[in-house]
């Protein structure tokens, strides 16, 4: 079979509240997103594992909030007052920064800044706010203060949704067939529901052939990140 260079084509995830799937696992999350205003003492940390959906749902929030947004491991070179001064600020992977002092400095400020003006503060990270090292004991202190919210492994129902989320985010369009088909078989968890996308794409192009259940059993068996 002639095979062709699978370009690496950018994908343009949908991040409207519209295109976030409502189901159980992330039912409470959810609910507590739109209920942003009742946060206690105004701040949140979102939680839950690679591609559950925490960005997609920071942007859904910071739609509602006018909020804006920033990688944690970006504090450091931001203009704090100014992030500060719009009232509602989402800091992704701030568990990230644990050990890099200047980040969890700016992290600190920020907060302080936004508690000072009655401002809202959501944060997002893999694990609970106790567990990410912190070196700064007084952001530790306040960073688990804040409430916390969990994204759950996907049950069937969100993992199919998800599934026809990211083709479509490709751009293309599949089959129930295919979707039952690796519901019943891939690892059950949100990053592997990526990285199996992105190889049956890579493999469909490469192939020259439309994605179904015999292309998906051919990437499964080789694992999503192993050679076509």
């Amino acid at each position: 079979m002639v095979r062709q260079l699978a370009l690496e084509l950018p994908v343009r995830p949908a991040r409207g509240r519209a295109a976030f799937f409502v189901a159980p696992p992330n039912a409470l999350a959810v609910q507590q997103i739109d209920a942003w205003r009742d946060w206690p003492a105004r701040k949140l940390v979102l939680i839950g594992p690679e591609a559950s959906g925490k960005t997609h749902l920071v942007h859904v929030w910071a739609d509602l909030a006018s909020a804006e947004v920033i990688h944690a491991r970006d504090l450091p070179q931001a203009e704090l007052p100014a992030l500060a001064a719009a009232g509602a600020v989402a800091v992704e992977d701030a568990d990230r920064i644990a050990g890099r002092r200047q980040a969890e400095d700016a992290l600190f400020h920020l907060h302080n800044l936004l508690a000072a003006e009655g401002g809202t503060l959501l944060m997002t990270a893999r694990r609970a706010p106790r567990d990410w090292g912190l070196c700064l004991p007084d952001l530790a202190s306040r960073v688990q203060a804040a409430a916390t919210a969990h994204l759950e492994p996907p049950d069937d129902t969100l993992l199919a949704a998800v599934l026809v989320k990211l083709f479509a985010d490709r751009q293309i369009a599949v089959s129930p067939d295919l979707i039952g088909y690796l519901v019943d078989r891939m690892e059950r968890s949100f990053a592997a529901a990526a990285e199996t996308v992105a190889a049956i794409d890579r493999e469909a192009l490469a192939s020259r052939r439309k994605p179904g259940p015999r292309l998906a059993r051919e990437v499964l068996d080789n694992g999503p990140g192993g050679d076509d």
